[in-house]
């Protein structure tokens, strides 16, 4: 049997995780289409959908900061997946910031 992400279920994005492949650290949430995923697949580079500009994004193509595949996981319902990647440049976070999760919230 073959598993592949159902992009119906979620109105054709499904949230991505991605983490970095050797420390665990998770790099950033992002989203991806079905389109996204088969160019993640092909070309071994993280490319996600932007639900800001409405478009396809190759992490990295404008920044340098490219994501390389080492691993794809998907959760058991088969509507989110997460990217276990090399993070190559600065980091993840268009910031600067190698994490997008470099912010804590106090907790009282």
């Amino acid at each position: 049997m073959e598993i592949k992400p159902n992009f119906d279920k979620r109105g054709g994005l499904l949230p991505v995780i991605t983490q970095d492949e050797k420390s665990r650290e998770v790099l950033m949430l992002a989203y991806a289409n079905q389109e996204a995923y088969e160019l993640t697949l092909k070309t071994g580079i993280a490319t996600y959908y932007s639900t800001s500009r409405n478009e396809i994004w190759v992490k990295g193509k404008t920044s340098g900061d490219t994501q390389i595949i080492k691993e794809i996981l998907i959760d058991c319902d088969e509507d989110a997946l997460l990217y276990k990647v090399i993070q190559q440049g600065k980091g993840a976070c268009h910031t600067g910031e190698r994490t997008c999760f470099y912010r804590s919230i106090k907790i009282n």
